[in-house]
């Protein structure tokens, strides 16, 4: 049991970010998710074309 004593105790001396940080910490989150989505969707959308050009080259 000295397990979850030493969990909460842990919680308790843990520093949260205030209001201001959590909000920066959430647009940088989705920045970040917006920037890999495009990255991701340009790099389909270029193999897909590779490959339906290598398809019908045969």
């Amino acid at each position: 049991m000295r397990q979850t004593g030493s969990i909460f105790k842990v919680l308790k001396d843990t520093t949260w970010p205030d209001r201001k940080q959590r909000w920066h910490d959430f647009i940088s989150v989705l920045e970040y998710t917006a920037f890999f989505t495009v990255i991701i969707y340009a790099f389909d959308v270029l193999l897909s074309r590779a490959m339906s050009a290598l398809i019908n080259f045969f």
